[in-house]
């Protein structure tokens, strides 16, 4: 049984929203300019929820900063050029996110802007009280975008709940002191999830609402 929570930090993707054919897509596209084009599926969809500066960097670890920054001004210009047209949101999100009384916020590796128009466009801001992405701070698995996130909703970490999808999530959770739920039809493998202990664990936002 889970308990009530006074506020609640969302992950977005592969927790609300099952995107990555959309992010990967951009990732190869990308890609398509340099001596790694086939870079399979399976692969890019591990790093999803992880800084693109880990994904570049790892593949190409010969090349120097002005190089893995251009990588990723390619993608930031790509990746919303699709319009989120392969996107979808999870079942059973729309109606956990209605039925949550305490107040809610992202908490995403994504920029701001970007964590908007992903809401926005699935009709999913309605739900949030704050919206927070990562903006020019350390991204999970530091702490530093659910810290931001409770400053947002005016709210301490001892009645949070974060439910993320990733072992970033609940790395970060951990460190700022909110209780961590983990989903289990996101990205993250289950047996890396568990290393961290998750408070919880569901396989459907409906059952945040199972008091």
């Amino acid at each position: 049984m889970i308990p009530a929570f006074s506020a609640y930090l969302f992950d977005i993707d592969g927790t609300l929203v099952d995107s990555a054919a959309d992010i990967c897509g951009a990732v190869s596209e990308v890609l398509q300019g340099t001596e790694r084009p086939d870079v399979p599926f399976e692969f890019l969809k591990g790093y999803i929820g992880r800084h693109l500066l880990e994904l570049f960097g790892d593949l190409f670890p010969h090349y120097p900063e002005e190089r893995i920054d251009e990588l990723i001004r390619q993608y930031r210009a790509i990746y919303p050029a699709r319009g989120h047209s392969q996107t979808q949101v999870y079942p059973g999100v729309v109606e956990g996110l209605g039925a949550l009384a305490g107040r809610k916020a992202t908490a995403t590796t994504k920029g701001t802007p970007t964590t908007r128009s992903v809401l926005e466009k699935f009709d999913l801001i309605r739900y949030f009280d704050h919206v927070q992405g990562t903006d020019g701070f350390p991204s999970k698995p530091a702490p530093d975008v659910i810290f931001a996130a409770l400053r947002g909703l005016a709210m301490e970490p001892g009645d949070t709940l974060l439910v993320g999808d990733s072992p970033a999530d609940m790395q970060a959770g951990r460190r700022a002191g909110v209780k961590i739920c983990a989903v289990r039809y996101g990205y993250g493998k289950p047996e890396e999830l568990a290393r961290w202990a998750p408070d919880y664990w569901v396989s459907d936002l409906r059952e945040l609402t199972c008091q």
